[in-house]
């Protein structure tokens, strides 16, 4: 295999920095603390925090973009609203969020920018009072949470019927050698996988892989995923 080192780089995951020079023939790879792969931004701490903030903001910017153009453009009928809302806006936010590990902070920024395009497609706003649900079911919308959380299950499902060799299969059940830092450890996604399982499908940790791995089984619990409770 062929190296370009004019095009790669090195870096460690460690939360405490770490020098790990890498040679290619003569030539010394330039260590980063982060790098962008297919467009998701990695970090050397092993956190998406920074990346969940580049999609929102990204979110954001489309918005403004289309905010006289499109968002709350008169002569546009909602239907057409809706298509620039599921062909640009949800693609920017949600992309490569199959591994993102969600908590409630991360949650409410994904809800507070989802319904900053639909409000005002609905032409209504926070001074209205109008709850988000209500939102939803005028325009026709499903929760982009509900949406988020069962494209992660769904992508969990694939990953343990991978057949064995399988890259990502072996990635995911790679266990890293060494001991952990001291203090709270972060969420490992396939932690984050189980507890959601739990909570949202009422499925323990113990019986996870076996129903995940019955393919027709997995994907009917999916479709029947209910929203979570709405707080806005």
């Amino acid at each position: 295999m062929r190296i370009s080192t004019s095009k790669s780089e090195a870096m460690v995951l460690s939360r405490k920095p770490m020098d790990c020079p890498l040679q290619v023939g003569n030539e010394s790879l330039p260590q980063v603390k982060e790098f962008k792969y297919l467009g998701v931004l990695f970090s050397s701490e092993g956190s998406m925090e920074r990346e969940m903030g580049r999609r929102i903001g990204a979110a954001g910017a489309v918005l403004q973009s289309l905010y006289r153009t499109v968002a709350t453009k008169r002569e546009l009928s909602r239907k057409a609203k809706l298509s620039v809302y599921r062909a640009i806006f949800v693609p920017t936010l949600t992309y490569g969020h199959e591994g993102w590990v969600m908590t409630e902070r991360t949650r409410s920024r994904i809800q507070a920018a989802e319904m900053g395009f639909l409000r005002r497609v609905a032409g209504v706003s926070l001074r209205d009072k109008v709850r988000s649900s209500v939102i939803r079911e005028g325009l026709g919308v499903e929760p982009l949470l509900l949406r988020v959380e069962r494209s992660q299950l769904r992508w969990f499902g694939h990953l343990v019927r991978m057949p064995p060799g399988r890259l990502p299969r072996e990635v995911f059940q790679a266990r890293p050698a060494g001991r952990r830092p001291r203090g709270r450890p972060r969420t490992r996604w396939r932690d984050y996988i189980s507890s959601l399982a739990w909570e949202r499908l009422g499925i323990p940790q113990s019986e996870l892989v076996d129903v995940a791995r019955e393919k027709k089984v997995w994907g009917s619990l999916l479709e029947l995923l209910p929203p979570r409770p709405d707080h806005g």
